[in-house]
C-alpha cells in the first residue's frame, strides 16, 4: 500500500530538536517533501543545530517513518544548512522588517467588510494558543481596528523596551499590537497611504515579538495599500480567506483569492462565516439566512480547501464585544470547538505547504522608468 504524505508528516512530527523542545515540522525544517509510491524524499534544512542532532537527524527521521508506516519505504534524506543571505537594494542591504523569531505568517483576509474576518482572526489566534503554540496577532486594519476591543485591551498602551523596540500587549498568552492601542478611540485615523505603510512596517520590524510559531495578520477588507505593504514586507506562509455564503461576498472573496495567487502567496483555504443560524430553543434546526453552500461551491471551483463553516451564534458576538474571545470565554461551546477544528486544519495546511512547496518570496514592485534616449 503506497505511503501517504499525511503519514510521513505524522512521523516527522515526533522528531524533536533537543535544545528547542519542538519538532522539526513546527520549526519549519522539512523542505521539498515528495512522497510517491514507496519512496519518500525530502531535505532537512538546519539553521543552528546541535552537532549531535545534525549527525543523527536523518536516522531519527527514517526510524520514525518506518515506525509510523510499518512498510518497506525507501527514504532519501538530505541534511543541509541554511546560508545567510543579503537582501540587496539600491546597491546595499535593505533593512528587513520581517521578525526573525517568527516561523509562520498567516494573513486572514476578506474581499469585503462585515463578514466576520476579525472574529475569525481573533479566535483562530486564541485557538492556536490554547493548543500550545506561541502566537502573535497584528491588527493591520489601521482605519478600523477591532482587536483591542475583542481582546479587552482597549485601555492598554504598548511600551518601549531598553532596545527601543515596541513591546506587544499580551492577553490570554497571545501577543497583540494594534493601531487601536495607540490612538484616541474617539478619533478617526485619517492617513494617506505612505503613513499607513510606515505604521505597518513599524508593527512588524520595530516590535519585540520574540519567538512565535504563528503570527496572524488581521488584514483590512479589500485589496489595497495595506495588503500590498504586507506582501512587500513579509514572506507570507499563506492566507485564509473569510466570506459569508451570499453571492456578493463570494464575488469579493474570489478577488481576494486572485490577489494572493497573483503575488504567489498560497491560499490555505476558505472559511464560510455566518453559514447558518440555529435558535437555542431549536438546536436541530438550521436556517440559512445568507444562502447555503456558497463557500463550499467556491472552494471546489477554485480547488482550495474549505477550512470551516461557522454558524451565527449570539454568544460569539457577545464574547467579542465583552473583550474575551469565545475560545477562552466558553471553551466547551460549539463555536469554540469549531474554532479549535479550524486551528487544526490551518496547522495541517501550513505543515503540508511548508514541507512540499518553496518558501514564499517578498514581492518587489518595480517602477517602470522612461526609456533611455
Amino acid at each position: 500500500m503506497p505511503v501517504s504524505p499525511e503519514a510521513v508528516l505524522r512521523a516527522l512530527s515526533t522528531v524533536v530538536v533537543p535544545d528547542r523542545g519542538k519538532d522539526i515540522l513546527r520549526l519549519n525544517l522539512v523542505k521539498g517533501l515528495v512522497v510517491k509510491d514507496d519512496r519518500v524524499v525530502f531535505t532537512i534544512l538546519l539553521k543552528d543545530p546541535p552537532a549531535s542532532f545534525a549527525e543523527n537527524v536523518a536516522s531519527l527521521c527514517r526510524e520514525a517513518i518506518r515506525k509510523e508506516t510499518r512498510e518497506e519505504v525507501a527514504v532519501d534524506i538530505t541534511v543541509d544548512f541554511e546560508m545567510i543571505s543579503l537582501d540587496m537594494h539600491d546597491g546595499g542591504p535593505a533593512k528587513s522588517v520581517q521578525p526573525e523569531g517568527v516561523v509562520n505568517f498567516i494573513a486572514v483576509a476578506s474581499g469585503k467588510g462585515g463578514v466576520g474576518k476579525s472574529t475569525v482572526a481573533v479566535n483562530l489566534a486564541g485557538a492556536l494558543r490554547k493548543k500550545g503554540y506561541e502566537v502573535g496577532l497584528v491588527d493591520a486594519d489601521i482605519y478600523g481596528p477591532s482587536v483591542p476591543l475583542m481582546f479587552g485591551a482597549g485601555d492598554e498602551k504598548p511600551r518601549v523596551n531598553a532596545h527601543r523596540k515596541i513591546m506587544p500587549v499580551e492577553r490570554h498568552g497571545v501577543k497583540l499590537l494594534s493601531m487601536g492601542m495607540m490612538v484616541d478611540p474617539e478619533k478617526a485615523v485619517i492617513w494617506r497611504g505612505p503613513m499607513v505603510t510606515n505604521a505597518i512596517r513599524q508593527f512588524l520590524g520595530e516590535c519585540a515579538w520574540g519567538d512565535l510559531d504563528y503570527m496572524i495578520l488581521d488584514l483590512p477588507p479589500g485589496t489595497g495599500d495595506i495588503q500590498l505593504t504586507i506582501v512587500q514586507s513579509l514572506a507570507l506562509t499563506g492566507a485564509v480567506i473569510v466570506s459569508t455564503p451570499q453571492p456578493v461576498a463570494l464575488a469579493d472573496a474570489r478577488k481576494g483569492v486572485a490577489m494572493f495567487e497573483n503575488v504567489q502567496v498560497p491560499v490555505l483555504g476558505l472559511v464560510e462565516n455566518m453559514a447558518w443560524f440555529t435558535p437555542p430553543e431549536l438546536p436541530d434546526k438550521k436556517y440559512y439566512l445568507f444562502g447555503r453552500g456558497g463557500a463550499v461551491a467556491l472552494s471546489r471551483e477554485l480547488d482550495i480547501p474549505l477550512l470551516a463553516e461557522l454558524p451565527i451564534r449570539e454568544r460569539l458576538r457577545e464574547s467579542g464585544d465583552e473583550g474575551t474571545p469565545i475560545v477562552f470565554a466558553e471553551p466547551d461551546s460549539v463555536p469554540a470547538k469549531l474554532f479549535g477544528a479550524l486551528a487544526d486544519r490551518v496547522v495541517h495546511q501550513v505543515t503540508l505547504r511548508n514541507a512540499t512547496q518553496a518558501a514564499t518570496q517578498k514581492v518587489e514592485i518595480l517602477h517602470k522608468g522612461s526609456a533611455p534616449a
